[in-house]
């Protein structure tokens, strides 16, 4: 088995796309809309793998999704965590926690929560 992508359902599409592609750097691979399901997806490529991230845009979307008390986070390694969170804030979004040491003590981390709520977790790979 290979892993093939993750799919999170978004309330404004294009507010994810903004905060994936430049808050994370995920790079855009294509959109479909599906007019008898009415829902939109759009596939992010995660640089540097073969994984995908999923965005479902329900419409019409009339509230927020509640997000669950099942899930987790999604968690990215990163190679540079002076410049991921550089990078997050350039794009006009603030960390949640962190940077700070990992509890394992053997490496950074830091969160961020998407225009949903959803948690991303960065883990700084050296």
């Amino acid at each position: 088995m290979q892993f093939a992508h993750t799919m999170i359902r978004v309330y404004d599409l294009e507010k994810s796309l903004d905060f994936y592609q430049n808050a994370l750097g995920f790079e855009f691979d294509h959109k479909s809309d599906h007019e008898n399901g009415e829902f939109s997806l759009a596939f992010l490529n995660i640089p540097d793998s073969d994984a995908q991230l999923e965005l479902t845009y329900n419409w019409p979307c009339e509230a927020p999704y509640e997000l669950g008390d099942g899930y987790g986070h999604i968690a990215l390694y990163v190679d540079d965590m002076d410049a991921a969170v550089a990078r997050i804030h350039a794009a006009g979004y603030e960390l949640d926690r962190g940077p700070k040491t990992s509890p394992s003590g053997t490496k950074q981390m830091a969160f961020v929560k998407d225009p949903d709520g959803y948690a991303i977790e960065l883990l700084e790979v050296k």
